[in-house]
């Protein structure tokens, strides 16, 4: 397996990435799981510290951009949320989790899995050499998370049972009870025989389908439940549109919403904390928000999120580009507003200000690359 030329880049919070418009931090959320009071300290960071946004990200976490390099407030104020449970491991703690885990759907409930996969991650002092773009997953049985090319994945096949994916493709049966060991000792003995690559397949190369669960579920049924809406049933939502619907699931449990373009303001994270006692960022950039309170629909409606299933808005992502981005050629965020505003979009796109396509979803979509401001290719 090739070396890589360069050294790992990928930001973190003690590596931030130096950008046109300052340095950016990522915060790593294993799970996509943050709490309320969580919420509110990366929004004052967001508000003091940074340029007042928080980005999602395709992996689940969030970003603060526009920050100094030598403040030391952002990390403080992160450790002491608990945001940030092991310096030496902080770029490691890649774990995607199937959100609606425990709430609709699925096989076995993995919540608790991801909080015990992030503790045994952080106490094997060899994982710290993994890079920040080796990526963990647990799938309820769903095939959502692990459609999103995790190098290493455990996947529900019953309630107490599943099996381990290497690079998408199955290895091993792996009961529930030891999915969590099964992945670090996978990770540990990646690492033995890397030769210092970065991930479990070589860059460029195309991830192996994830195999489709076993035909087994908790009552007997032939597949896992699809998530179900409130009260006034579910709705459709576009062709094209990953991860769960927006709107009400699980017969009303949870609500979820979506950012245009996974952006929100200080004001709009402190909205979600008021809204639920927790929240589940996702790999699509959307929100879950479990224990929603009666009426959070309309309130976080009103606070700028999409909430309706049927909006275009899941479906449309763009990189940073000008003028976060120096080696963007477009204003890629104002133009996929635009085309938002004016109903341009019916598919899954994304915009990229060059040719690198930072940010790209996992799944088909449509890439428009900027060839200069207004000028796409794609």
């Amino acid at each position: 397996m090739a070396v890589p030329s360069r050294p790992d880049a990928c930001p973190g919070v003690f590596a931030l990435h130096d950008a046109a418009d300052g340095a950016l931090a990522r915060v790593r959320l294993p799970g996509g799981a943050i709490d309320a009071a969580a919420l509110r300290v990366v929004a004052d960071c967001a508000e003091e510290l940074g340029d007042g946004a928080v980005h999602l990200t395709s992996r689940g976490n969030v970003q603060l951009r526009g920050l100094r390099r030598d403040d030391a407030r952002l990390a403080a104020r992160l450790a002491a949320a608990g945001l940030l449970p092991s310096a030496t491991h902080e770029r490691a703690r890649n774990v995607l989790a199937s959100p609606l885990s425990g709430i609709a759907g699925g096989f076995a409930d993995v919540r608790d899995l991801a909080r015990e996969l992030d503790r045994g991650l952080c106490a094997r002092p060899a994982l710290a050499a993994l890079s920040g773009r080796f990526l963990f997953a647990l799938d309820d049985g769903g095939g959502d998370v692990a459609a999103e090319d995790p190098d290493l994945c455990w996947q529900a096949v019953g309630p107490d049972d599943g099996r381990l994916l290497v690079a998408g493709a199955p290895v091993a049966r792996v009961p529930r009870s030891r999915a969590v060991t099964a992945l670090l000792d996978a990770a540990e003995a990646f690492l033995a025989g890397s030769d210092g690559a970065w991930r479990t397949r070589p860059a460029g190369s195309p991830p192996a389908a994830p195999a489709t669960p076993a035909p087994v579920g908790p009552s007997g049924d032939a597949r896992p439940h699809a998530p179900t809406g409130g009260p006034g049933g579910g709705a459709e939502r576009p062709a094209g549109h990953a991860g769960p619907p927006l709107g009400w699931v699980g017969g009303g449990a949870a609500l979820v919403c979506a950012p245009v373009l996974g952006e929100m303001s200080a004001a709009q994270l402190r909205a979600l904390a008021d809204t639920a006692p927790r929240a589940i960022v996702t790999p699509w950039r959307t929100v879950v928000l479990p224990g929603a309170r009666e009426g959070a629909d309309a309130r976080l409606a009103a606070a700028g999120f999409v909430v309706d299933p049927a909006s275009p808005v899941p479906l449309v992502s763009a990189c940073a580009g000008r003028p976060g981005c120096a080696k963007a050629l477009a204003d890629v965020r104002a133009d996929a507003r635009a085309g938002l505003a004016a109903g341009q979009f019916t598919e899954r796109v994304h915009l990229s200000g060059c040719a690198r396509r930072c940010g790209s979803p996992r799944g088909p979509h449509r890439a428009l690359v900027a060839l200069a401001e207004g000028q796409y290719a794609g």
